[in-house]
């Protein structure tokens, strides 16, 4: 029997699901899609992510694959779908045939999330659950000094959760970028790896969060990170200001599909 197997790439309001994985009794990304496609196709397929994002975190680039017994027209599963998928918070944004060789989340070369915070004193209207409301004002000089220390290949042990069930705490990170709006109440961090450990982003920017309130100085950030003493580091920040925001793969091939949301 013939199968074959399609890429989506994929957006989603994360503070509407209780994360990426299907989990009994909540509502997430995986089943919303998985069940989406169940009403199109009539058979149960499973919906393989590159990523699975905690519950309140968002996607703009998520990527993920199916497999499917027949044929069908990429133009024709977008917008059937699309369809299915209508109110629900989670939109695909295209659909490519893939080789069966391609896998969404090992194939995966690089991850890139984006994290939002609004630094202002006033509450946020538009950005609410869109990103982390610090109301005290961060120096955010501090803050990109402070995020080189991260890039390169470390030991991580002190920005992870500890329910994080990776084989090793060491990973590598290539970029970490912190980008301001004009009126300096956006600021939004870039950060890529090939991989990360369980709330490392989130925990990292909660460190960065102290560094830019002056209660932690790079010198200090680089220490902890040495030492991979958790309770040194600084709180998870909130999951409403990450976003997954492309997955990258191999280029020169027809399964390179990536896109970057700008959410400041």
């Amino acid at each position: 029997m013939k199968i074959f197997r399609y890429k989506i790439l994929i957006e989603y309001d994360g503070c509407r699901f209780h994360g990426w994985q299907r989990q009994d009794g909540v509502k997430t990304v995986q089943a919303s899609i998985e069940d989406a496609l169940c009403k199109m196709v009539k058979h149960e397929t499973l919906v393989e992510g590159a990523g699975r994002t905690d519950a309140g975190v968002h996607a703009t680039g998520q990527v993920g694959h199916f497999d499917l017994l027949k044929f069908y027209d990429c133009c024709r599963l977008l917008q059937g779908m699309n369809h299915y998928l209508r109110n629900s918070g989670v939109v695909i944004v295209d659909v490519k045939e893939v080789p069966l060789f391609f896998h969404a989340r090992f194939s995966a070369i690089n991850r890139t999330y984006n994290y939002c915070i609004a630094n202002r004193q006033a509450p946020l209207a538009l950005d609410h659950d869109r990103a982390w409301h610090v109301m005290l004002p961060l120096d955010v000089a501090l803050m990109r000094e402070a995020a080189q220390i991260f890039v390169g290949h470390h030991d991580f042990s002190a920005f992870r959760a500890s329910a994080c069930q990776s084989k090793t705490p060491h990973k590598t990170v290539t970029r970490f970028d912190i980008e301001t709006a004009e009126d300096g109440q956006k600021i939004k961090a870039i950060i890529e790896a090939r991989s990360f450990l369980h709330n490392q982003v989130r925990i990292m920017m909660g460190t960065l969060k102290l560094v830019g309130r002056g209660k932690l100085t790079p010198s200090d950030l680089k220490t902890i990170l040495e030492t991979g003493d958790r309770t040194l580091a600084g709180p998870t920040a909130p999951p409403h200001g990450l976003y997954l925001v492309d997955v990258g793969y191999k280029t020169g091939s027809n399964i390179d599909i990536t896109q970057e949301g700008i959410h400041v």
